[in-house]
């Protein structure tokens, strides 16, 4: 079960795709569990896959040693003549993210896990960010957060510092929380701003100043491997 640590041993790529059909996912399912279940690249670690809730889409939490593993990967024949063109033809949008995990928090002792074994309702939200503001971007939207832990169905967060992509332009930061239900979060999101706490008030402003742009999706863990197994 891979687990999420702030503790720079990895290399965090998060591969976002959106389609325009619950069937277009099924088949972008199908075809990242095949990937998934052959793969034996030299320094890939895991690979967790997430299918959209909200919205048609899928995502994949993946764990490479280094920069230069992934971008191995990315110059073999498979991925350029195989794998890109079989996810353009299905595909509404390609985002691949490479990330370093900036910030963990979590409501149990068991720190961040992602597992089909486990029930998270999960979310994943984009921001963008002027360069400058990067890191006060990661802050507002990780430490400043600790009040999130006596909300109602919230698990865990992480923030990965955006360090470069393609389908994204400039600079970005990725949250990546778990929560109890899609019940809960809905419950959290659609608070009013009247009913909402000084403290969060004041973070969501920070956090609306600091972004250029905000893209988001909800998941569920389908399928998951790591290295070896």
């Amino acid at each position: 079960m891979p687990k999420i640590a702030a503790d720079g041993e990895h290399l965090t790529v998060l591969n976002l795709f959106t389609t325009d059909a619950p069937e277009k996912q099924e088949k972008l399912l199908g075809a990242m569990r095949e990937i998934v279940d052959a793969a034996a690249y030299e320094g890939w670690i895991s690979s967790t896959v997430h299918a959209g809730q909200d919205k048609p889409g899928t995502a994949n939490f993946i764990q490479w040693r280094s920069t230069e593993d992934l971008e191995a990967r990315y110059a073999g024949e498979e991925f350029k003549h195989r794998t890109l063109p079989l996810f353009g033809e299905i595909t509404t949008s390609i985002r691949l993210l490479q990330n370093e995990i900036a910030f963990t928090q979590h409501k149990d002792a068991d720190g961040t896990e992602i597992s089909p074994k486990r029930d998270d309702y999960t979310s994943i939200e984009l921001f963008g960010v002027q360069e400058a503001d990067q890191e006060d971007l990661i802050d507002a939207l990780g430490a400043s957060q600790e009040w999130l832990l006596d909300v109602p169905g919230y698990r865990t967060h992480t923030v990965l510092r955006g360090l470069r992509a393609r389908g994204i332009e400039g600079k970005f930061v990725v949250v990546y929380s778990q929560w109890d239900s899609k019940e809960a979060y809905d419950a959290f999101r659609g608070l009013p701003e009247s009913e909402r706490s000084e403290e969060r008030r004041k973070v969501d402003a920070r956090v609306a100043a600091l972004g250029t742009w905000q893209d988001e999706n909800t998941y569920r863990v389908v399928h998951t491997r790591a290295a070896g197994e």
